[in-house]
C-alpha cells in the first residue's frame, strides 16, 4: 500500500478510470476494452503533467462490481478518491466500508439508458444515506434529459455533479435549450460541473474546442470557479485511438482560464468537492 496523504497537491484529475480487460462485465454494455488501463499507467500520467491526486469513477460497463476500483484506492489511499455504482438497495454499512477507503459519491450513468422514476421505492432511502455520508451524486446523460434530471433530485439534499459539461451537441452551440436550463440550474448553488470530455460533445474537434471556449466563461459566471472541477477522462474510452492524455490537457489549456480558474479547477474545488486534504 502507498501512502500518499503527505503528498502536495499540484493539481487534481477530477474524473478518470482504471480497469482490465480480463474482468467480468455487465451483461448489458456499450463498450468493450480491449486493452488495460492500470493504475500504474494512470500515475504515470499524472506525474508526467504535474499532477498528483485523481478521482477514479467507476466505468459503465463494470456495473455495479467495485472491486477493481476499490483495489486501487486501496494502493494509493491518500492520492486518490472513488466515485461507485450501486444498485439503490445496497445497505449502509456497505457504503461506509467503501467510505473508508476514499469513496466519495455514486454515479448514476444514464447514458442509452431509461429515466429512473426518482419518486418510485427505494430512492428517498438509498439519497439519504448518499446525504448522511457527505457524498456528491454524479450525472450522466446528455443535455436535453439533465434539466429535468437535476429538478427531481434537488429536493433530496445530495450534491450532483454533471458529467463532461452536461453532455450537449457542441454543433447546436451554447444557446441550446438544455445547456441553457443547466445554466439557469448552476445558479441555485446545487450543482458543480465537469469541465471534461470535450472530445465527447458530439462535433469535429474544432467544433468541440469552439463549444468548449465559449461555455467557459458562461459556467463561471452561473456555477463560479469554486463549482467547477477538471477531469481527464482518460483513458478516453472509445476515443482512444484519436484522444491522449497530452491532448486534453492541451484541450483544457486552450481554454484560455486565468491562473486564477486554473488554479480553481484543479486545486480548490476539487480538494473541497473530494475531500482532499489541502492547506
Amino acid at each position: 500500500m502507498l501512502d500518499n496523504c503527505s503528498t502536495p497537491i499540484t493539481g487534481i484529475d477530477a474524473h478518470a478510470h482504471v480497469f482490465s480487460q480480463a474482468l467480468t462485465l455487465a451483461g448489458e454494455r456499450r463498450y468493450t476494452p480491449g486493452y488495460d488501463a492500470t493504475l500504474g499507467d494512470y500515475l504515470s500520467h499524472l506525474h508526467a503533467n504535474g499532477l498528483s491526486h485523481g478521482v477514479l469513477v467507476q466505468p459503465s460497463f463494470l456495473g455495479t462490481d467495485n472491486q477493481y476500483l476499490l483495489a486501487a484506492l486501496r494502493q494509493a489511499p491518500g492520492q486518490l478518491r472513488g466515485v461507485v455504482v450501486v444498485d439503490p438497495k445496497v445497505g449502509r454499512d456497505t457504503l461506509q466500508a467503501m467510505a473508508r477507503l476514499g469513496v466519495v459519491g455514486v454515479r448514476l450513468n444514464l447514458v442509452g439508458r431509461a429515466l429512473p422514476d426518482f419518486a418510485g421505492p427505494g430512492w428517498k432511502g438509498f439519497f439519504a444515506l448518499i446525504a448522511e455520508l457527505g457524498w456528491h451524486v454524479e450525472l450522466h446523460r446528455e443535455v436535453d434529459d439533465l434539466p429535468q434530471l437535476v429538478r427531481h433530485l434537488i429536493p433530496f439534499g445530495v450534491k450532483l455533479v454533471i458529467d463532461h459539461f452536461g453532455r450537449p451537441d457542441a454543433r447546436q452551440g451554447v444557446e441550446q435549450r438544455g445547456f441553457a436550463e443547466l445554466l439557469e440550474l448552476g445558479l441555485s448553488g446545487h450543482l458543480w460541473l465537469k469541465v471534461s470530455g470535450i472530445y465527447r460533445l458530439a462535433g469535429t474537434p474544432e467544433q468541440n474546442l469552439v463549444f468548449a471556449r465559449e461555455a467557459m466563461p458562461l459556467l463561471l459566471q452561473s456555477f463560479g470557479r469554486h463549482r467547477l472541477v477538471w477531469g481527464s477522462d482518460w483513458p478516453h474510452t472509445q476515443h482512444e485511438a484519436s484522444t491522449g492524455y497530452a491532448s486534453v490537457v492541451e484541450q483544457r489549456q486552450a481554454l484560455g482560464c486565468s491562473a486564477q480558474v486554473e488554479q480553481a479547477l484543479l486545486v480548490d474545488t476539487p480538494s473541497r468537492l473530494f475531500g482532499f486534504h489541502h492547506p
